[in-house]
């Protein structure tokens, strides 16, 4: 990925299937009264920045937190949409672990998805975004989902997308990858609005 630009993530507000743990994807779940609230109280923060581009998954929560936080125009990328996660869509990690055998010690990191796409699937997406992502002349910002914007952010960042793993993103959140002597690097991590 270029340097150029910053890369600005913002996961989008809660969810009631967020807010219980459920993991999400396919299922067009829309944003809480307070998810929508603190979409909206992004936008001071996110209008003090000038973006060459905004683009957003297709899915109501994110399409919704873009709009509240000022972009109602962000243009639509499937890319950007959440890990699919198959048969495993609705249920809490609890829940999922609780079928015991493989399942015993499951995370979407390093347990199967059955239905559902493997991590070099959502890799693969990661990096088309971000050459849609280089090719901007400026900085941009990706509205989009937990697991799948850890990704993104670890194959910005040139790490192995397993290392997502690591990077908690809570949902109304700014993130920013930018760089240091050209090398990309986190400027900003899950903060709230300011």
């Amino acid at each position: 990925m270029s340097t150029s630009g910053e890369l600005w993530i913002i996961r989008h507000g809660a969810t009631e299937w967020s807010a219980t743990g459920r993991h999400t994807s396919r299922t067009d779940v829309p944003l809480m009264e307070t998810g929508l609230a603190a979409a909206r109280a992004l936008a001071p923060a996110l209008a003090r920045h000038a973006f060459a581009v905004s683009l957003t998954s297709p899915m109501a929560r994110a399409r919704a937190t873009a709009a509240a936080a000022g972009f109602p125009d962000a243009v639509v990328d499937d890319d950007l949409r959440e890990w699919d996660y198959g048969e495993l869509e609705g249920l809490t990690t609890s829940e999922i672990r609780a079928r015991g055998g493989e399942f015993s010690e499951w995370t979407i990191w390093r347990g199967p998805v059955p239905g559902g796409e493997t991590i070099d699937e959502v890799a693969a997406r990661a990096r088309r975004v971000l050459e849609r992502v280089a090719r901007a002349g400026g900085d941009v910002v990706c509205f989009g989902h937990g697991h799948a914007s850890r990704v993104l952010v670890a194959v910005a960042l040139e790490l192995a997308p397993v290392e997502g793993a690591h990077f908690v993103l809570d949902p109304a959140t700014i993130s920013v990858v930018g760089s240091e002597h050209d090398e990309r690097a986190l400027r900003v991590w899950n903060a709230p609005p300011s």
